[in-house]
């Protein structure tokens, strides 16, 4: 059925999870974030594209020639950890056991072809313990899901063409049963290869047959909006008639959401042009869904928000499409 044919049958609409931009945090330029809870404790794990932007520097990080980095800030208060993986780009983290996992791409610049895979029981020290090489790939962001005893790990890729189409970028996905050992899945399975598909999130919920996907889409006029799209095999995909689930909007993305933004911070994020909400990754705290996502220009000049639905993950992703 198609998609104008399935609008057409239906006589009862979900209705869009109410989402609420409580406004801007960071303009480090820091985008790429993950909220996850460790021990109890909540943290934001953070992928820093330039070492300075730890510090005060501020700008784009195209102009800035240091390191790239990985860190994690307990968001309760605002400390953060050392600095790790430098010269690593992107990354995504999920806790096995009593331990922090975390997958990153063995690149000082954009586009790793090889994956790298480290754990850490204390967020201080770090080790490495699998590689994965892919030749020929270009990897950017990622994500990690769990279901059924089976690790999923969706890349997001713009080459080899042969697998991400004549429009990059696309997810690709590998599985695992132990974290360690990753196979490709077939080439089948693939999400969005006609079109642009950027800033990926994939999310499994207990006794649900889907995969989740949040994605950043396209839209005429250099704009960008997340979305989000289900399937049960990775092949056969289904998007929400409710998407975007995020959209830019200046006056929400601008609100001020940090006691540590300075003055000069203000009048960045004031000036700064919106055209974008991208990067959206979720995770469940008391009982609400903690929402963070980048805005900004696409072209440098990007701020970190954050956001909240009031309810369960589960109630936030079904409501999509149920």
């Amino acid at each position: 059925m198609s998609r104008v044919d399935e609008i057409k049958s239906r006589t009862v609409f979900p209705k869009k999870p109410a989402i609420r931009k409580q406004g801007t945090i960071s303009c480090n330029c820091i985008v790429e974030t993950t909220p996850i809870v460790y021990r109890g404790e909540l943290y934001r794990f953070e992928v820093v594209r330039r070492k300075s932007f730890t510090s005060a520097t501020k700008g784009s990080w195209h102009d800035v020639e240091d390191s790239p980095c990985l860190r994690f800030v307990k968001v309760r208060t605002n400390e953060a950890t050392p600095i790790f993986a430098e010269d690593h780009t992107f990354g995504f983290p999920i806790v096995v056991g009593d331990k922090m996992y975390v997958v990153t791409g063995k690149s000082k610049t954009w586009g790793a072809d090889t994956l790298v895979f480290m754990r850490s029981d204390d967020l201080v020290s770090w080790e490495i313990y699998q590689e994965l090489p892919m030749p020929g790939f270009k990897i950017y962001n990622m994500n990690i899901a769990q279901k059924d005893g089976k690790y999923t790990l969706l890349i997001e890729i713009s080459a080899p063409l042969e697998e991400c189409g004549s429009h990059p970028y696309t997810f690709r996905f590998l599985q695992s049963d132990d974290m360690t050992h990753w196979t490709l899945m077939p080439k089948e399975c693939v999400f969005q290869k006609d079109r642009y598909a950027g800033s990926p999130g994939l999310y499994t919920l207990d006794d649900d047959p889907y995969y989740y996907v949040t994605y950043l889409e396209e839209y005429p006029m250099c704009c960008y909006a997340n979305c989000i799209a289900r399937s049960k095999d990775f092949i056969n995909w289904e998007y929400s008639l409710l998407n975007p689930v995020l959209m830019y909007d200046e006056y929400e993305d601008k609100k001020i959401a940090s006691p540590f933004l300075t003055m000069e911070d203000r009048a960045l994020i004031d000036a700064a042009l919106d055209i974008n909400n991208s990067d959206m990754e979720i995770c469940e705290f008391l009982g609400r869904t903690i929402i963070y996502y980048s805005w900004g220009d696409q072209l440098g000049h990007e701020f970190l928000a954050e956001a909240c639905y009031e309810g369960t993950v589960k109630e936030f992703l079904q409501g999509f499409f149920e």
